[in-house]
């Protein structure tokens, strides 16, 4: 009964959908690599290019266990298109369905409950521009208060409402959340958010003054940010290398 379901889809699919699985389960991998899972818990989607369907884990499948072959494919409802070997959670979707439904250009979407993102969403105050790495966040970052687990339908437009044209959203009490055109800049979004919030928590945990940055090189670096980590010279360039580390660590996502 406890046996993972296996199955190979490499040569039933498109090389085009092939690859988006390759680039989905690689990210689900580097994750819980990086200590960003949460059991079978939290969920990462990506669009199949060309087409309205979406990529996710299967419900009751850990991290390290997605392979390209056992993601599953659904619509924007959560509704499963393959066969039905497998079922997702569907109030883990939700979150997700509301963001693919409105925000056409996020063909990844990273939603995890780090503990860091989690701590900084629920302060008062946020992120703060204490260091290089919030600025990169910030300068796209919205907030969604909480309202109980993503079950309620009705939850879809505020959260729609609240990451707006943001690529960065932290959920109050819940954890952090980072889109992109790929899942390369969405997980190097979502590596420069939970490291700002890791790096705010040790200033503010070390009892010392911390040196702010002046409000003019804020709105400057916002700027840099916005065209040094993006397209080309962010998660497309990361990515690759990113790629060949899920190689090295253990090649049986790419079954």
């Amino acid at each position: 009964m406890y046996d993972l379901i296996e199955r190979n889809l490499k040569n039933k699919v498109s090389a085009t959908e092939w690859q988006a699985r390759l680039d989905l389960a690689a990210c689900y991998r580097l994750v819980e690599h990086m200590g960003w899972g949460d059991l079978i818990y939290t969920h990462i989607s990506s669009r199949i290019p060309e087409t309205e369907h979406f990529l996710i884990n299967a419900f009751g499948v850990a991290f390290d266990e997605v392979t390209a072959s056992n993601l599953v494919k659904i619509d924007i409802d959560g509704n499963v298109l393959d066969g039905g070997e497998f079922e997702i959670n569907p109030a883990g979707f939700t979150i997700h369905s509301a963001i693919h439904q409105i925000r056409h250009d996020a063909g990844c979407v990273i939603h995890l409950h780090t503990p860091a993102t989690i701590t900084v969403a629920s302060q008062q105050q946020g992120l703060l521009p204490l260091s290089q790495y919030s600025m990169f966040s910030m300068a796209s970052l919205s907030y969604h208060d909480y309202e109980g687990l993503a079950v309620n339908p009705d939850e879809k437009l505020r959260l729609q409402q609240n990451l707006g044209a943001n690529n960065h959203l932290l959920l109050r009490n819940h954890g952090g959340l980072t889109l992109g055109q790929t899942v390369g800049d969405a997980f190097m979004r979502f590596y420069d958010l939970n490291r700002a919030c890791e790096i705010q928590l040790m200033m503010q945990s070390s009892g010392e003054q911390i040196t702010t940055i002046p409000q003019s090189i804020i709105d400057n670096i916002y700027k840099q940010a916005n065209i040094v980590h993006s397209g080309e010279t962010g998660g497309q360039k990361a990515w690759p290398a990113m790629m060949r580390k899920a190689y090295r660590l253990d090649p049986s996502f790419a079954k």
